[in-house]
Order: structure tokens, then C-alpha cells, then sequence
């Protein structure tokens, strides 16, 4: 069984057992989750479509850790008038497993 999820504005398919790395959420380590914005459910007797979200349908899952990903530098400069900038940026992250798929 698996389910088709939104969070942070993206869509992951998700099965019971994975683990997603999700647009920073607001919870602590260890601490459970319940995703209601299931856009589809498919099982072995078929495929559930929401319009736009599946009815009644959750996932649960566990809040694994908090942290950022790898540096991305970028760097901008505007040729013969010799100005340049350096930027980086981290984003931040919620590693989660998920625990059950209620359809």
C-alpha cells in the first residue's frame, strides 16, 4: 500500500517503512505526525483519487531528526564593472519515517 502526500508545498509517494527527508516542519525528535493532505491511496484492489484530497484517508509517521542540507554557494558577478557577491545557503529539513497508512 502506498500513499501520495503534500507538505511544504511538494508531493512525495510514501510507503509504510520509508524515510523522507520534508521541508522543515515545526516538531521535535521522536515526535509523531499526521499527514491529512493525502492526495491518492493505492492498494492491491486499486487506486483512491481525492478531489483534491482523499477523505478520511492519514499518514502517520515518526519525526526522525531536524537539520540542513549541504552548502549551495552561488555566486553572482557582473563582467568589466568588477563586482561580484558570494552567497550561501542551507536548507533546512525534517527526516521522517512513516508508521501506517490509514486509507
Amino acid at each position: 500500500m502506498y500513499a501520495i502526500i503534500e507538505t511544504g508545498g511538494k508531493q512525495y509517494k510514501v510507503e509504510a517503512g520509508d524515510i523522507v527527508y520534508i521541508e522543515k516542519l515545526n516538531v521535535e525528535a521522536e515526535e509523531a505526525i499526521t499527514f491529512e493532505k493525502v492526495i491518492a491511496v493505492g492498494s492491491e484492489d486499486g487506486i483512491k483519487v481525492g478531489a483534491p484530497y482523499v477523505e478520511g484517508a492519514t499518514v502517520a509517521a515518526k519525526a526522525i531528526k531536524n537539520g540542513k542540507q549541504k552548502k549551495v554557494t552561488v555566486m553572482t558577478y557582473k563582467p568589466k564593472k568588477n563586482e561580484k557577491r558570494k552567497l550561501g545557503h542551507r536548507q533546512p529539513y525534517t527526516k521522517i519515517e512513516i508508521t501506517a497508512i490509514n486509507a
